[in-house]
């Protein structure tokens, strides 16, 4: 099969430094979007929740069902997934008072079962064509499980640590170098290091939205989150405007098992 039969297959985007930018873009809109409505509107982490986990859930539908490649719809649920996680994580972490490191332990373990079990469905979760039904499913879950993952982890990093915002911004940040650092100069699994990437992006997003829109006295820069979410999300879509993405593989094409 050729190189362009294979990106006629795939409906995932091609990992590139746009897709980075965007990807941060997203989590950091989903910070702040989950927080307008559990927090400014004041409706609360399980009614934020079910809002956005059943957006995520309908566009995961039209995801699975879209014939092809679409960027719009593709990162329209990237957001859904991400500020459903936000709204999931702050569920877990404070309505039901396991904590930060209870609601982060709890979310990787949760992460590390999907990965086991698409492993053990499919021989590999190295995913060279995100194409079948069966695939895109783990494909979402795994992306769900480590957006709420990432949250929590950058709640812990920003208020249990003492890090703060910035602190916790600057250590997952510092943590994406190490990972691009790995993927230049080592052989280290391409898949691994593509979940690594994943995962701390979130982490760094939900630590810059907090900074940006949570009060002064929390160190943050108390902006207005409906405002902020706004901007954020122009810039996604100005990014998708003029900076076309073409369908791609995700690392590991060879097909090497994870």
């Amino acid at each position: 099969m050729t190189d362009i039969a294979e990106r006629s297959l795939t409906k995932v985007p091609e990992l590139t430094i746009v897709f980075w930018i965007l990807k941060i873009a997203a989590t950091t809109l989903g910070e702040t979007g989950g927080d307008s409505v559990t927090m400014t509107l004041n409706w609360g982490y399980l009614i934020g929740t079910a809002i956005f986990l059943s957006l995520f859930v309908g566009l995961v539908i039209f995801q699975i069902m879209a014939d092809r490649f679409r960027p719009l719809l593709y990162w329209a649920t990237i957001v859904a997934s991400t500020t459903a996680g936000t709204t999931m994580a702050d569920f877990a972490d404070r309505s039901l008072g396991i904590g930060y490191a209870g609601g982060s332990s709890l979310l990787l373990a949760c992460l590390i079962a999907v990965l086991a079990v698409w492993y053990w469905l499919l021989g590999s979760i190295s995913v060279t064509t995100v194409n079948t039904p069966k695939v895109e499913i783990f494909y979402w879950l795994a992306i769900t499980f480590s957006q709420t993952l990432g949250t929590a982890l950058g709640d812990w990093a920003a208020d249990d640590t003492g890090l703060g915002y910035g602190g916790g911004a600057m250590v997952f940040g510092a943590g994406l170098v190490v990972v691009a650092a790995l993927y230049f100069f080592t052989k280290i699994s391409r898949v691994s290091l593509f979940w690594a990437a994943f995962i701390l992006t979130r982490p760094l997003g939900a630590t810059v939205g907090d900074f940006l829109d949570k009060p002064l006295s929390d160190g943050g820069m108390a902006l207005s989150r409906p405002l902020a979410s706004a901007v954020i999300a122009a810039f996604i879509i100005l990014c998708l405007v003029t900076l076309p993405q073409r369908a791609g593989q995700h690392p590991g094409h060879s097909s090497t098992p994870a």
